[in-house]
Parts: C-alpha cells; sequence; structure tokens
C-alpha cells in the first residue's frame, strides 16, 4: 500500500529508534511529532524539540501535559543552534516539517540556510543506522527556495556515508509535501 509522507515518515524513525534514545524534533509546531518521538523512545529517552515560535513552545507545552509527557525539552530556539544544547549525546533520529505553523503567521517560515545547518549538525552527530527525515511542504511563498536548495545540498552528500531518499506523490494538485529520508549507513562516527 502506498503511505501518505506523514505515516511513512513516522515508519522510518520507528524503524530506527530503540528506546532510550535522543532523538530531535527539528520544529515541533503543534507538538504532535513531538508526543510520537516521546512515545517511541519511552521515559527513558530523550527528545529535544525546537522552535522559533512561542506558539509553537505553547501549543506543544499544552498537548505535552495533556499526555502527561516528562521526557521532553523544549527549546525555543532556531534548530540551526542544536549543537548548542546537545554536549555530546549522539542521536538516533530527527523530523522536520518545514514550512510555517499551521494556524499562525504565513509569513514565519523554515529559512533554507537555518533548515541546512539543522540538518548537517545533526547529520554530524547521528549515530549509524540514524535517520533524518524531512517533510517539505513547499507550497508557500519562500518554500520552492527552501525545498530548491535543500535538494541541492543534499544531493552533495557522500554516497559512501549517506543514503539520501526523496518520496512523492506526482500525481496530486497544490504542491504536495514530499518526504527526504538520510541515513548513515557509515560504519561508525568520525
Amino acid at each position: 500500500m502506498v503511505k501518505k509522507v506523514l505515516t511513512y515518515a513516522h515508519e522510518l524513525l520507528v524503524e530506527t529508534i530503540a528506546a532510550g534514545e535522543t532523538v530531535i524534533d527539528g520544529t515541533c509546531g503543534n507538538g504532535n511529532d513531538t508526543v510520537f518521538l516521546s512515545n517511541v523512545v519511552g521515559e527513558n529517552g530523550k527528545v529535544y524539540a525546537f522552535d522559533i515560535q512561542r506558539q509553537a513552545i505553547d501549543n506543544t507545552t499544552a498537548l505535552l501535559a495533556r499526555e502527561n509527557i516528562k521526557n521532553v525539552k523544549l527549546i525555543e530556539d532556531d534548530h540551526q543552534h542544536v549543537d548548542y544544547y546537545l554536549a555530546d549525546e549522539p542521536v538516533a533520529a530527527a523530523i522536520f516539517n518545514l514550512g510555517y505553523l499551521p494556524g499562525s503567521d504565513k509569513q514565519i517560515i523554515t529559512t533554507p540556510a537555518t533548515t541546512i545547518a539543522a540538518v548537517d549538525a545533526i547529520l554530524h552527530r547521528l549515530r549509524p543506522g540514524g535517520r533524518i527525515v524531512i517533510v517539505v511542504y513547499h507550497g508557500h511563498e519562500g518554500g520552492g527556495v527552501e525545498k530548491d536548495a535543500l535538494l541541492e545540498h543534499l544531493s552533495n552528500y557522500d554516497q559512501k556515508a549517506v543514503s539520501v531518499l526523496k518520496y512523492e506523490f506526482i500525481n496530486q494538485k497544490n504542491n504536495p509535501p514530499f518526504l527526504l529520508a538520510i541515513e548513515n549507513i557509515k560504519k561508525s562516527r568520525d
């Protein structure tokens, strides 16, 4: 069965994350992926969830409280600053939903420079077999620029160290989102 983009993104993460590991939600938004990651890593795991908007942090905080989740560190900062918050922790996986926060100011969007910096920083920490999944929403102003920059950047990753997958529907209207999945295939960290 052909899977929806977000469903497939979650499946790719479940395949690689073990209980007790550290993971990242690079764009916590309304908190749905944060809760998903929290459940996958379990109470002994750790989730770092980033967003630049106070509204996203507040929405995620409320959802975490309703779900009684305690293993998440919410960070109101740009995801490109991930290294500042993680010390030397290896990362099992990360997820990004690019674009803007649903139901908020559509002028506040993810940008190519910060997204690429975040992905590169997380990739440097990604344990062997770890994955970064990126759901690319590009039907808004600025989305096409980010999409093109990201595709160009990721296509230059060394294929001996990293596998990069693009999963998309080509017969849907209105710029449907697509998935990029990055897997660390190196045997050990540098």
